[in-house]
């Protein structure tokens, strides 16, 4: 479903979006990859990122902790498994506790992210697959095309505010 400028799809077991963000590409690549600009803008409106660590590298963990409006808190972990400079990160996504212990029986996501800069704008496509469509379901049931949405939104805003 085209959304302004971002595109979300469901693909089978994958959940496809794209959107072209009018900021350089260096500027979008240090906003994924730096623990310090992912917490400004990562999560949804109503569950801002509270925490985050981030270990850059083949391997690395993303390590961080959206807090909502009641005080409930969502952890995630992200092992990095592919980096590409300016080009693709691909890591895996999990639920996770405080400590990072992975969260038994919750859906996880192998994510790649590419980013292509075009006449000064980026463009930002990512391919989240899961193990079956089951999981697709059920984490698209828990809100994961609004969050998706509102999360990219916060990051347009973020470049906005940064160029």
């Amino acid at each position: 479903m085209p959304l302004g400028n971002m595109t979300i799809e469901r693909r089978g077991r994958e959940l496809y979006a794209q959107r072209t963000f009018d900021a350089p590409l260096d500027l979008v690549w240090r906003a994924w990859t730096e623990a310090d600009r992912l917490k400004e803008w990562w999560g949804p409106r109503a569950f801002p990122t509270t925490y985050c660590t981030v270990d850059f590298r083949v391997g690395g963990v993303w390590h961080y902790c959206m807090t909502g409006p009641n005080g409930e808190e969502s952890w995630g972990k992200s092992t990095y498994r592919e980096i590409v400079d300016r080009r693709r990160i691909a890591y895996l996504d999990q639920f996770c506790d405080k400590d990072g212990n992975v969260a038994p029986g919750m859906p996880e996501w192998e994510v790649t992210v590419e980013f292509e800069e075009r006449d000064g704008k980026t463009i930002v496509t990512s391919r989240a697959t899961v193990a079956n469509e089951e999981d697709l379901i059920k984490l698209m049931d828990m809100g994961v095309v609004q969050g998706f949405t509102e999360t990219w939104d916060k990051l347009e805003e973020y470049l906005a505010a940064n160029r």
